[in-house]
C-alpha cells in the first residue's frame, strides 16, 4: 500500500512583498496616475516598435529566441545567395542574348532583304518577258 505525505511549499508560506504595518497604505484613488488612462505621460506613446520588441526580450525564453535567430540568419543567407545567383544568372543570359542574339538578328534582315531584291529582280524580269512577247506579235491562239 502506498502512503502519500504532504510536503510544505516554503515560497507559499514567505512574506509576501508589499506595504508593511507601519508604513501608508497603498494610494488606490481615482486620482491616481496609474488607474487613469487620460493622465498617461506623453513619453509612453512616443515608443518605437524597436522599443516595444527590445521589451519582449523578457518575455521570450532565451532558447526561443536563440532558435528565433538562427531561423532568421539561416534565411537572410538562402536570401542574400539567391539573390546573388539569379543577379549572376541574369548577367549571363543577357550577354550570351546580346553577343549571339544581334548578330544574328542582323544577318537574319539581311538575308530577307537579299530575298526581297531577288523576288523583285524576278517579277521585273517576268515584266519585261511579257512586254517583249508583246512587242514582237507572237500572240498565243486561244483554245
Amino acid at each position: 500500500m502506498v502512503k502519500l505525505e504532504e510536503v510544505p511549499d516554503e515560497e507559499l508560506n514567505a512574506p509576501q512583498m508589499g506595504p508593511k504595518s507601519d508604513e501608508d497604505e497603498w494610494d488606490t484613488d481615482d486620482e491616481s496616475e496609474t488607474s487613469s488612462i487620460a493622465s498617461l505621460d506623453s513619453d509612453n506613446l512616443d515608443e518605437t516598435l524597436f522599443d516595444r520588441l527590445a521589451a519582449l526580450q523578457d518575455i521570450v525564453p532565451p532558447t526561443y529566441r536563440k532558435s528565433i535567430s538562427n531561423a532568421a540568419s539561416t534565411g537572410y543567407s538562402w536570401a542574400a545567395s539567391a539573390a546573388g545567383f539569379s543577379g549572376t544568372a541574369l548577367w549571363v543570359v543577357s550577354t550570351s542574348a546580346l553577343l549571339l542574339g544581334v548578330p544574328w538578328a542582323l544577318a537574319f534582315s539581311e538575308e530577307q532583304q537579299v530575298q526581297e531584291m531577288e523576288r523583285e529582280m524576278r517579277m521585273q524580269q517576268n515584266a519585261q518577258g511579257m512586254l517583249t512577247q508583246g512587242a514582237t506579235g507572237e500572240a498565243k491562239p486561244a483554245l
